[in-house]
């Protein structure tokens, strides 16, 4: 049980991280706006489709769950 609750605070954790890192971008005018992010858009419809942030945010979580699984 214990494990369970240390991976628990973990996750939360890196949760609270990427919130902060998502709230100080849209602050500062940095999302929303990668190379990547097609648009479709309808005549009363858009669809968003965030490659550029989806590859950025891979990369991000495969070195950071690279870290903590080697510990």
């Amino acid at each position: 049980m214990e494990s369970v609750a240390k991976a628990l605070l973990v996750g939360a954790a890196v949760l609270a991280l990427t919130g902060g890192v998502l709230l100080l971008a849209s602050r500062l005018g940095w999302s929303g706006r990668l190379p990547g992010t097609f648009v479709f858009r309808g005549s009363n419809w858009t669809v968003y489709v965030p490659i550029g942030l989806s590859i950025l945010l891979s990369i991000v979580l495969t070195i950071v769950l690279t870290v903590i699984s080697r510990r």
